[in-house]
């Protein structure tokens, strides 16, 4: 299952490189999505707006006012689900998401792999 994590910072305090991490660690395949390109430990995080193909899921990192620079981007990635993360909750987005028969569900991507619901 390939995830795209988007918002994804290379400071190990930040949820969104903890996700990367235990996505990893629980044998997802991961893209991480950030403000600038850059290497991390074992994973890079890459910028812009590539296409990734056979994407399953998004996890959102980012809050609502960032988020709107990529609602196109999520449409025509057209994943299976998006996951909003807390503090990235976005009704606007959900809306158009859905509209689109995208899967959205406000969570948090720890506590899913961590009980089994991812």
């Amino acid at each position: 299952m390939k995830t795209l994590v988007i918002g994804a910072s290379h400071n190990p305090a930040r949820y969104s490189y903890m996700a990367v991490k235990m996505l990893k660690q629980y044998k997802h395949e991961v893209v991480a999505l950030g403000r600038r390109a850059r290497g991390v430990e074992d994973w890079e995080i890459i910028d812009g707006t590539p296409n990734i193909p056979n994407l399953d899921t998004i996890t959102v990192y980012l809050n609502a006012d960032n988020q709107k620079e990529y609602y196109d981007y999520f449409l025509k990635l057209n994943p299976r689900r998006v996951i909003f993360n807390p503090g990235a909750e976005n009704p606007e987005l959900v809306d158009l998401l859905n509209k689109n028969g995208i899967e959205t569900e406000n969570a948090c991507t720890l506590v899913m792999l961590r009980s089994n619901q991812f």
